[in-house]
């Protein structure tokens, strides 16, 4: 099976030891992300759904540097730092789907990277 790193500008560098996505054969499994605005490296700070859109962004380019996109989604883990804020994170993620929902777990966590309010992850299949 073959393995290639992807890796994109248009996201966030890893901030430690892994890859922001790794294709392994015909699938594709995406590191989890944070609200960094790549363009400046920086935390995108307001509101949970600033934070969620900047989330479902870098993952967006990462897939879309694999040559994938939300609809070749077949499974999310989303990580909140407060389930309150679960409707409001589940608002924003399904903007970015347009059916055919992949499968998904939503955990509340002690703490994230950087002490974001949410991360998300996913994994994906190249047709």
């Amino acid at each position: 099976m073959s393995k290639k790193i992807i890796l994109t500008a248009a996201a966030p560098a890893p901030i430690g030891p892994y890859s922001q996505a790794v294709l392994a054969g015909n699938t594709l499994y995406v590191s989890g992300q944070i609200p960094i605005d790549p363009a400046t490296g920086n935390l995108v700070v307001g509101s949970i759904e600033d934070e969620a859109q900047q989330v479902m962004r870098n993952l967006e380019a990462i897939l879309k540097e694999a040559g994938l996109g939300f609809e070749n989604v077949v499974k999310t883990s989303i990580f909140l730092k407060d389930m309150n804020n679960f409707g409001k994170v589940n608002e924003v993620y399904g903007q970015f789907f347009t059916g055919d929902y992949p499968a998904r777990e939503t955990v509340e966590v002690a703490r994230l990277p950087k002490d974001v309010n949410v991360e998300i992850s996913v994994i994906a299949l190249k047709d």
